[in-house]
Formats: structure tokens, sequence, C-alpha cells
């Protein structure tokens, strides 16, 4: 009798498990981009995203991604026309639309800063599955602080699906020959 219930409950375990492997990333958004113009997902359509999500003030992690990504995007040539890079700031109250277009301009002309108020970019972060927290030391001044948060880079497919995560740190590259591999 148990080995009965044992199997007639495996099959929702497995099933848990595979929804939660398979949820959803990504979805619509609307934000103001390093211009200080709104721009949507939809703004976008018919070309893979390739985004990550930072700060400006980040020390190590964001620079590195943006400079991963700017450097994916030469490897692919022309095939780089096919996708729009994204940056999402978790910090809207530091990163303005001019400190995005300063800081964007800084790894490539082709990468898209994106802020809003802090309600659409949790909206967006949750979508994307995002974390992010604000860290303060001490007697540290109100502005002066870190933000921990998720590392990865997503490329989406140009109807809006999610297709890889790549790990932060990736080799130019391995995620250009990744994201060949999709167009």
């Amino acid at each position: 009798m148990i080995f009965a219930a044992l199997l007639w409950c495996a099959p929702s375990a497995l099933q848990a498990q595979d929804n939660a492997q398979t949820a959803e990333i990504g979805g619509r958004f609307m934000l103001e981009d390093h211009n200080g113009k709104i721009v949507t997902d939809q703004d976008f359509d018919g070309r893979y995203l390739l985004i990550t999500f930072g700060y400006t003030y980040c020390p190590d992690v964001c620079p590195t991604n943006l400079a991963n990504m700017s450097n994916a995007l030469v490897e692919l040539g022309d095939k780089a026309e096919e996708i729009a890079p994204i940056f999402i700031t978790v910090d809207p109250a530091r990163d303005t639309a001019k400190r995005l277009h300063d800081y964007v301009a800084s790894f490539d002309e082709r990468l898209i800063g994106l802020t809003g108020p802090q309600p659409m970019i949790d909206s967006v972060s949750q979508r994307y599955k995002i974390f992010s927290e604000v860290q303060r030391s001490e007697g540290e001044a109100k502005d002066e602080y870190l933000v921990d948060h998720t590392a990865s880079i997503f490329l989406m497919a140009p109807d809006g699906k999610f297709l890889v995560k790549f790990a932060h740190g990736l080799a130019p590259t391995e995620m250009a020959a990744r994201i060949a591999e999709f167009m």
C-alpha cells in the first residue's frame, strides 16, 4: 500500500521539478533608455535580446559582463546587427538616463541602458528572476552603497522566448559561438 502511494506521488514531484526548471523567464517591460526615450520590449521585436542587469557603480561584475557582451558582439560580426544588447539597472535611484548614457558608451555604442521607477525595475527583475539587494555599510553616506545582484546574461529569441542564460565570466568567444547556434 505504501509503495502504491509513493508511485502515485512520484509523478507530481517530478512534474514540480520540471516546472521549476522551465519557469518562464522574460516578458513585457516599459522603461526609459539611456537617451531619455521610453521604450518597450516591442521596440525590439524581430531582434534577439542579450540582457544583463546591474548598476553603474558596480565595481567588478557589471564591467566584466558588459565587456564580455561587447566582445561577443564583435566576434559575431555582421550577425550582431540582429541583436539588441541591453543593460537594465537594478539601482534606478542613482542610475539616471544621463548616467547610463555615459556609462554604456564606454563599452559599446550598440549597448542600450535602461532605467525607470523602482516599481517598474522590480517588475522586470521579477520576470527575469533577478535578485538584487542594497548593501549599506555603517557610517557611509546615503548614496554610497553596493548592490548584490544576479550576474547572468540572458539571450532571448526575436519572439521574446528565453533561449539561454550565460554565467558571469563566460569568455566572449564561447558566448558568441553559443549565440550563433541560435541564429
